[in-house]
């Protein structure tokens, strides 16, 4: 993600993105000098950014959109015809449009398209982390047009030379055929727990306005309950010991009415946490 910024930021760069989004997308705009363009987006659009809303939010000083499909902290998805869409946006007002498609493969029940089967000129982030479940080998891969094909070598070269050779080596293993098995069961054993959720947390009093299709969160409404999720946060962990994010790390954007959950652990230990927070209202 760093590479890819720095080969479009200036200073007083702008880059739209969506709100809520992964909280790394802005600081990194801001690390480089740019101005991170937060666009809010809501169940309407399965809190993904428009082409209509990207083209609104466009001024002189955009250099480019930022958008994730599996998107965290929604888990939700952007169709072929949508990045089409964001594409030709970026496309037609001079920029360049980047996708995080570090979630790809953990989808439930649909296949995410990739931004590269409909616009050759896309930035594609991925990486081992997720799907593969290497998260502490950080090792992943960026697709660039050619002609940024040099300046990113040469980025990367100054920032880390080139990954460790035995995470790379660890890396071959991902596509070994009884590998590949593996990782289905456990994309299986994620929507199991994505469903068990679905089911139980509105009986919290919660709501889900859009179900997740990918990676492996929830993205709810608490406002039923608090008015204050960063609050609701706090309390949760220091009075039961469960752990949910506050909407305020992904935004400003009904950030106060919503969390995220994170199916990161078993179905026994998620009972658990609902238990808990059943307990402490």
């Amino acid at each position: 993600m760093q590479i890819a910024l720095a080969l479009l930021v200036e200073e007083g760069s702008e880059v739209v993105m969506a709100d809520p989004t992964y909280p790394c997308n802005r600081h990194f705009v801001s690390l480089l000098g740019g101005v991170p363009c937060a666009v809010e987006v809501g169940p309407e659009s399965r809190y993904q950014l428009t082409a209509a809303q990207l083209d609104a939010a466009w001024s002189e000083r955009t250099a480019a959109a930022m958008v994730a499909s599996p998107a965290n902290p929604t888990g939700t998805l952007l169709s072929a015809t949508e990045l089409a869409e964001l594409a030709e946006v970026c496309r037609r007002r001079g920029g360049a449009l980047i996708v995080d498609e570090i979630y790809h493969g953990l989808t439930y029940g649909v296949d995410a398209p990739s931004v590269l089967q409909v616009a050759d000129e896309a930035l594609v982030i991925n990486s081992f982390s997720k799907y593969f479940q290497m998260t502490g080998w950080r090792l992943g891969w960026l697709v660039v047009p050619p002609q940024l094909v040099e300046p990113a070598i040469r980025l990367a070269q100054n920032l880390f030379l080139c990954p460790p050779a035995p995470a790379q080596r660890a890396a071959l293993a991902a596509f070994q055929p009884e590998t590949l098995a593996l990782l289905e069961e456990r994309r299986a054993e994620f929507g199991r727990r994505r469903d068990f959720l679905l089911e139980a947390l509105p009986s919290l009093g919660w709501r889900i306005p859009v179900q997740p299709e990918g990676a492996f969160y929830v993205y709810a409404d608490v406002s039923a309950v608090t008015d204050d999720s960063f609050g609701y946060c706090q309390r949760l962990l220091d009075e039961v010991h469960v752990a949910i994010t506050p909407g305020a790390d992904f935004g400003a954007y009904h950030a106060e009415r919503h969390v995220r959950v994170a199916y990161t652990t078993g179905i026994d230990r998620l009972a658990e946490a609902v238990r808990r927070m059943a307990r402490a209202g």
